[in-house]
């Protein structure tokens, strides 16, 4: 071991990818439970198009109280898609976060965008 802290590397294990195949969306997204995490419910997005999960340079978006971009940048028309998927599908995302549903559940309960 390097010394080094991998906070990072625990986030990313704990994480669900999401394609867009199940959230309609144009990008990948990642979901998680909080854990340990010490900041309020958000997820990751990938800001390359497709299936793809490239974490390097993904945005950050926050759920609560409204969704909107916390860190990072996305085209404005992925930005809105994200914001709007995770608006139509904010209680299942907030109960996984919470701890009150595991992902299986997470995904049965998420709705598609179109």
């Amino acid at each position: 071991m390097d010394g080094l802290p991998r906070p990072a590397e625990d986030d990313l294990f704990e994480m669900a990818n999401l394609f867009g195949r199940t959230t309609g969306l144009p990008v990948t997204v990642w979901v998680s439970p909080r854990g340990g995490a010490r900041h309020d419910a958000r997820v990751k997005v990938s800001a390359q198009g497709g299936d793809r999960m490239v974490i390097e340079g993904a945005a950050v978006v926050g759920i609560r109280p409204e969704p909107r971009l916390l860190e990072g940048t996305l085209d404005p028309a992925v930005l809105g898609a994200v914001c709007g998927w995770i608006a139509l599908n904010r209680e299942a995302l907030l109960a996984h976060w919470d701890g009150a549903m595991d992902t299986v559940e997470l995904v049965q309960a998420l709705r598609r965008v179109d």
